[in-house]
This record gives structure tokens, sequence and C-alpha cells, in this order.
């Protein structure tokens, strides 16, 4: 054999080595499963009812040791399938209430509370505090029963998990904002498996630990979560380590001492104390903005984290913008002493229909004759086109209104 056969021999064995290997490897990549695809958030199609649509109270049950947060389970009385929902998103109820200012008169009450459960095509459920001096609270905890038909809208906000899945996702409530968290981890759960969670959960006491045994359940099944329980006013019976995790609050140095190192999506709800503390602490740790979602009580009064380069200034609305109330009559001048379109109003003594105040059930909204407004923040209720949410809007030109 001549050097040059010797050589063409070598390099035709080389070439069909090459062939094989990368048939091999063509065939181990045909045989290897697709990733399985990211899990479809359910979608709230916009009019998922129009209006108002009646539903019954199938049953009720107290979810604390103290009695003071109930559920509430309702079905359509229609007995149609219920649209899905975003977990953490809410349900507006209108109520016809007795008005205290006018003995044997009603007035119509509406107000928003967060679904607390996963989406269920069958039923809804609502878990909802009582509060000493809430006149909708004590409502539903006096005198709202199985049977009763109440007006409720169909389910809204902004406020829900993301549905990539590929972050940890912390959750963390406060008192009874476990109601939208609560939502999250189950659908989270049930369809993003392999994502870890976090659940941060803040209260005084072992007596307003609502859902204590689900959440104690749902840890002990799925490793991928880790529950941190936070009292801050102990009772004597709180076990350490057994009912509860942390005494104090949840706050930004527990986070910082309990996540692991790297990215995670901060989701947040509980009361103004917590939140005007937690969120810009967040930031101040090095959190992105993108990866801060909250809802407030009264999701308005947190301020946001500044994005770079933003100016107050460019946003602030202007003294001396002219204001017209068509239906009132009345033209009068934007003074800066109101936080929002719908104090002002009130302020001089015009009447507008209003119910959460936090741009979350549209009770307030209203035709925008002329002009535009600003958003400090973006309102979880999507007003429709050519109308504002008085109660988060400011103005940013003159502007005419039906109200």
């Amino acid at each position: 054999m001549t050097a040059s056969q010797l050589l063409a021999w070598i390099v035709s064995a080389l070439l069909l080595q090459l062939a094989l290997g990368a048939a091999l490897a063509l065939g181990r990549r045909r045989a290897r499963p697709a990733a399985a695809p990211l899990p479809a958030m359910p979608a709230t199609p916009t009019g998922a009812w129009q209006g108002l649509r009646a539903f019954r109270v199938q049953a009720r049950a107290y979810e604390d040791a103290a009695r003071s947060q109930c559920s509430f389970y309702l079905v359509p009385l229609d007995a149609q399938p219920l649209p899905a929902f975003k977990p953490g998103q809410f349900l507006t109820f209108a109520l016809p209430l007795p008005d205290p200012a006018a003995p044997g008169a009603e007035l119509t009450v509406t107000r928003c509370y967060s679904l607390s459960d996963a989406p269920d095509p069958a039923h809804y459920r609502v878990t909802i505090k009582r509060q000493p001096d809430g006149l909708v609270s004590r409502y539903f905890h006096e005198q709202v029963q199985p049977g009763q038909v109440l007006q409720l809208r169909a389910p809204a906000g902004h406020f829900h998990i993301d549905a990539d899945g590929r972050e940890p996702a912390v959750l963390v409530a406060g008192g009874i904002g476990i109601t939208p968290m609560l939502s999250m981890l189950r659908w989270c759960l049930a369809h993003q498996a392999q994502r870890r969670l976090h659940l941060f959960y803040g209260l005084r006491h072992g007596g307003e630990h609502a859902f204590k045994a689900q959440l104690e359940q749902l840890a002990a099944a799925h490793p991928q979560l880790t529950l941190t329980v936070a009292y801050s006013r102990p009772a004597a019976g709180d076990r350490l380590g057994t009912d509860y995790q942390h005494a104090g609050h949840v706050d930004i140095e527990l986070l910082r001492r309990t996540l692991p190192h790297g990215r995670h999506r901060f989701f947040l709800c509980g009361p103004p104390a917590l939140m005007a503390s937690l969120v810009p602490a967040l930031a101040a740790w090095g959190v992105p903005e993108p990866d801060i979602h909250y809802e407030a009580f009264g999701p308005a009064s947190v301020p946001r984290p500044a994005s770079a380069g933003a100016s107050a200034a460019a946003t602030a609305p202007s003294l001396g913008v002219q204001l017209r109330f068509q239906r009132s009559g009345r033209s009068l001048s934007w003074d800066g002493s109101a936080a929002n379109l719908l104090d002002f109003a009130e302020a001089h003594g015009i009447a507008v229909d209003s119910g959460c105040r936090s741009g979350g059930c549209g009770s307030c909204e209203t035709r925008l004759l002329e002009g535009s407004v600003h958003y400090p923040h973006r309102p979880d209720h999507d007003p429709a086109p050519g109308h504002c949410l008085l109660c988060v809007a400011q103005p940013a030109t003159d502007l005419v209104l039906e109200a």
C-alpha cells in the first residue's frame, strides 16, 4: 500500500467515524422528550360577564381560632361554569345595606375581596376578616348565611402570580393578606410543581393564624415549599418551632437571612405598615422593580420605588389646571390639596359614587369629556375607553368630567 493510499484510507475511516457519531447524536436528540411547556396562566377575558351576576352563598366556614376570618363559598345562580381567574385577583361585591344616616333607607356599598382558593369552575371562595368598625365585614360575619344571594362583578386585578415559573416565588402575607397568597400557592403547587416557593406569613398570635392546618399540610406534602410563620405578639400557648418559626415581624432582615442566594420574584400583600417598610426595603436590597409585585390594603398609598431617571416633577399635575364637573355645573381650579380627583370633588361638595377608593372596584369610573388624567400607580380596574377612575387619578391637563 502506497503512502497516498494509506492516507486516503485513514481519512475515509475518520469521516465514517464522524458520520456515525453525528447519526448517534441526532438519534439521541430525537429520542429525548421535548421540554414541558410553561403552564398556561388562566386568563380572565375582559367581560367574562358584564356588570353584576347573581351568586348564592353555598357555605361559610371560620378559618382561625378567634373566628375573626370567615370563608364564603359562592356558586352562580345560573349554574353556568365559572371563568378561570388569575390567582391573586379579587371579586367586587355590590351590597344593598341599611343607610346608617337614613333609617329605613338603603345604600349600595361596593367592596373588593381577594379570591382565596385556586380557580375552580364550580365555585369561588373569598375569606373576609371582621373589622370592629367595618360596615361590610360585620355585615358578612353577622348576616350573610348559606342560601343568601349576592351580586358580584367578574374577577379582576393586576396583582397575580406569574406564569413563568422558572424563578423562585416569594409570597409575603400580613394578616388577612394571606388570602391571595393561598390562591397563588395552591395554583403553583398544582401547575408549577418544580418551582421553589417561599411563603412568609406574619400575624400577631396563634388565635389569628388562618388556614393553619392547611398550610402545614401543604408544606409537609411539597418539599419545594418553605413555610415561615412569624408571630409579633405570641400568646402564652404559642410554641416557637411548632406553631411559628420566627418571633417578630416579617421584615427585610428575615428575608435576607432565610432566602437562598439568587433571583426571586416577590409577591406581597398586607397592611400599610408592612408594605410601606418592605417594598422600599426590597428595592434597597437590590431587587429589580419588575420583580416586586404587591397589593396593599389601599394599594395607592404604597410608594413604588422610583424608576431610574424618573422625575416626580414630570408627572405631578400643575397647579391651576381647570376642572369642569359637567353634571354638577361646577368649574374649579386644581390647587394640589387633594391626592386625587375623588378627594378633590368631595372636598368641594360634588357627590361621586365610590367604593374601594384604591382603583380596584370601578365604582367611581367617570366619563372623561375633555382632557387627560395621570395615574401615579396603575389601577387594578381597567376603565372603559374615554373614562377615568377618580379615586386614583390626577389631572394631566384641563378636564371636563361628566360628574
